[in-house]
């Protein structure tokens, strides 16, 4: 599931790729303090396949608003979809289909600075790029993962950077200009689901990586000056395999403690589809679970010791729980820390903490967590 980027007639849209084989549209609607999903449309990919994934050609910061709405998606049968999303007609239209694995693509996503592009990844150990206007061949191939490549995500702050992850577990980021070398190889101890570039910070990068719990790296030097990637938080989750990884768009704005949390409010940016989506959950105040992690970083909270930042230096990021749905059954948690809405000027929000989302398999958690990297 992914919320685009920008609004659609005024509403948030979320494209799902279903089991079915099927691109579903659901728009968020908002009456009072009730927000509901209402199905917009849908379009058939295959009848004999699994969509395995999607991505919306929205991505880029500062897009142009007169670009055409485009998704990709990627089947169980190694072929991609192009679809267009149009304002008049019948909604979703398909484009293009075209094979692209021989095995299942797990994933496919946009070049967001040139959103003819896009990238592919499949359980044949193939990175692959296309020329949308000409699909029946590849761009380029590489084979520099050495396992499935299961997640790929263009930097929207950034052009030319590409951030891939594979079952090798290894984290790859790319320059798109030479894709027969990436700028860095970040070993991450676990396969890489999902990766996420921050929503404000360009150089910070979210990884899911299963057994290992969740990363997030600091891709500065890497991007600018061709050095290794750092980690600056490593959180392991005993026995679950986290799966997905997000950032929010909610931010904790330089305002006293003692402030009263506001009323949330769609984010004044380009990501107005994924605050909405915030909206609904309606977090004002958050707490920490009980038995919170560590605030070293560097420590292995499944007990067996894990991989903290590799600068050298003294971590001085945290992590800390918020919130976790158990089975679709939410907790709450004594009160603590206040958490804000994104405010209208970003200018008053605290650059130094973020707030992200996990979900892992097996014991079927969804975290909400704090991270301070002040």
């Amino acid at each position: 599931m992914k919320w685009c980027h920008v609004p659609v007639a005024g509403h948030a849209l979320l494209g799902v790729a279903d089991a079915s084989g099927s691109i579903e549209l659901l728009r968020l609607v908002g009456f009072e303090d009730t927000y509901t999903l209402q199905p917009l449309s849908s379009c058939a990919l295959d009848a004999q396949g699994l969509a395995l994934s999607l991505d919306w050609s929205t991505g880029k910061a500062g897009r142009a608003s007169d670009q055409p709405l485009k998704i990709i998606s990627s089947d169980s049968r190694g072929q991609l979809h192009l679809l267009r999303l149009t304002a008049a007609g019948p909604g979703l239209q398909a484009v293009a289909t075209w094979p692209a694995h021989c095995f299942e693509a797990w994933i496919a996503a946009f070049n967001y600075w040139q959103t003819e592009v896009v990238f592919s990844g499949g359980d044949d150990g193939l990175l692959k790029g296309w020329d949308t206007r000409a699909p029946g061949t590849s761009v380029f191939s590489s084979k520099r993962h050495s396992m499935g490549v299961c997640s790929i995500q263009s930097n929207p702050h950034r052009e030319h950077i590409l951030a891939t992850g594979s079952y090798d577990e290894h984290v790859l980021l790319w320059d798109t200009r030479n894709m027969k070398q990436p700028l860095a190889d970040v070993p991450v101890q676990g396969g890489v689901w999902r990766l996420r570039w921050h929503p404000f910070h360009s150089h910070l990068l979210l990884a899911a990586c299963m057994y290992s719990g969740f990363r997030i790296l600091n891709c500065r030097k890497a991007a600018e000056k061709q050095e290794v990637c750092t980690v600056s938080l490593s959180h392991t989750l005993p026995s679950s395999l986290v799966y997905g990884a997000d950032w929010s768009w909610l931010t904790f704005p330089l305002l006293p403690q003692t402030t009263q949390p506001l009323d949330l409010l769609p984010p004044p940016s380009s990501d107005a589809g994924a605050g909405a989506a915030d909206v609904a959950h309606r977090l004002n105040v958050a707490g920490q679970l009980p038995g919170p992690p560590s605030s070293d970083p560097s420590a292995d909270h499944s007990g067996q010791g894990g991989a903290g930042s590799q600068s050298g230096g003294k971590e001085r990021t945290s992590v800390q729980p918020l919130m976790e749905d158990v089975e679709g059954s939410s907790r709450p948690l004594t009160p603590g820390t206040e958490i804000y809405d994104c405010d209208p000027c970003l200018g008053t929000a605290n650059p130094d903490i973020s707030l992200l989302a996990t979900c892992s398999f097996y014991n079927h958690v969804l975290h909400l967590w704090k991270w301070d990297d002040s």
